[in-house]
């Protein structure tokens, strides 16, 4: 009889994702701010341009900035915490096996059916810590060039989220009608990301795109009220 093999699809890129919808989140809501605020202040568009692109280079420089500082931090945090799992197994080598058998011990296993794998650990003291980091501390191991891919995935996120807003003064010389165009045009895009977002997350299309657009939309709404306030 024959079998289909089975194949397991799981979603394995949370951390870029992530990435992606800080930096574009952000990209699609500030710009379209400032643009919209400095609309009600003065009308020529390619003043607005230059301030929107001018702001889209310091939020992509600072948002990637803050993402690689983020992922150095997990990084750090790792090793440290690693390096005190790994002194705590040659100093309290007791402690620390008890402790594996109460982790097993909250799966169901008696201690006697964890004493094998105990002994199994305690002779391979790079797994011990591996098990420890991962099972006691709910840690992994994070990816050494993590911080630059952050880096770069945010900046480039909020570049690409931030032209879109600012795209519609480049058809318009009326800043205001630039504005409508451009509203819409971020409506559309954070319906679209959200979209996108839930396909590859595993959340429903339409759920992720309604969240995002309203939350999205709320967001460049206050910014824009307290843009068009101060100005």
């Amino acid at each position: 009889m024959p079998t289909t093999p089975h194949i397991e699809k799981h979603f394995t890129a949370g951390e870029t994702v992530r990435d992606i919808v800080i930096g574009m989140s952000d990209g699609l809501t500030v710009p379209f701010a400032l643009a919209a605020g400095l609309t009600g202040a003065i009308s020529q568009t390619h003043i607005i341009l230059t301030a929107g692109f001018a702001e889209i280079a310091a939020g992509s420089i600072a948002m990637g900035l803050g993402g690689y500082l983020a992922a150095r931090g997990d990084a750090e945090h790792y090793q440290h915490e690693e390096a005190r799992e790994r002194h705590e197994i040659v100093v309290f080598p007791e402690v620390e096996a008890q402790e594996v058998t109460e982790i097993f011990q909250t799966y169901g296993l008696s201690a006697e059916e964890s004493a094998t794998v105990v002994t199994s650990l305690r002779n391979r003291p790079d797994d011990w810590v591996s098990f420890m980091m991962r099972f006691e501390l709910g840690l992994e191991k994070p990816d050494p060039s993590r911080a630059w891919k952050s880096a770069l995935t945010i900046a480039c996120a909020y570049i690409v989220g931030g032209v879109i807003p600012l795209s519609a003064y480049f058809f318009f010389g009326d800043a205001h009608m630039a504005l409508r165009l451009s509203v819409v045009v971020t409506l559309v895009a954070l319906a679209l990301f959200g979209g996108i977002k839930g396909r590859f997350t595993g959340v429903p299309v339409v759920r992720s795109a309604l969240q995002t657009t309203i939350i999205g939309g709320l967001a460049a709404a206050a910014a824009f009220m307290i843009a068009r306030w101060i100005s």
